[in-house]
């Protein structure tokens, strides 16, 4: 007979959504941050896109559609940390 292995304990979401962001440890903050993310990393695909329209300034755009991705990519990995300093800014 076999053995099972038990990987992951249950969770009881009866809660709600504030349940649900706990066990995949995303606050709502955490969840702006991924969104502002998106939204830049979409920009810069949509610039990737219009570079076949402006063969000429093709280096130049590209190179401006890479850096937005990259601000995307950072965003998305670093922005909690980023935002958490400017709300606890002291005056």
């Amino acid at each position: 007979m076999r053995n099972f292995i038990t990987l992951a304990a249950g969770n009881d979401l009866s809660n709600g959504f504030t349940e649900f962001f706990k066990t995949i440890s995303a606050t709502a903050g955490g969840l702006v941050t991924k969104a502002i993310a998106a939204v830049i990393a979409v920009i810069a695909l949509r610039m990737i896109g219009q570079l076949i329209n402006h063969p000429q300034q093709a280096l130049k755009k590209g190179s401006l559609a890479i850096g937005t991705l990259f601000v995307a990519v950072v965003v998305a990995l670093y922005g909690d940390v980023l935002f958490s300093t400017v709300a606890q800014a002291k005056g």
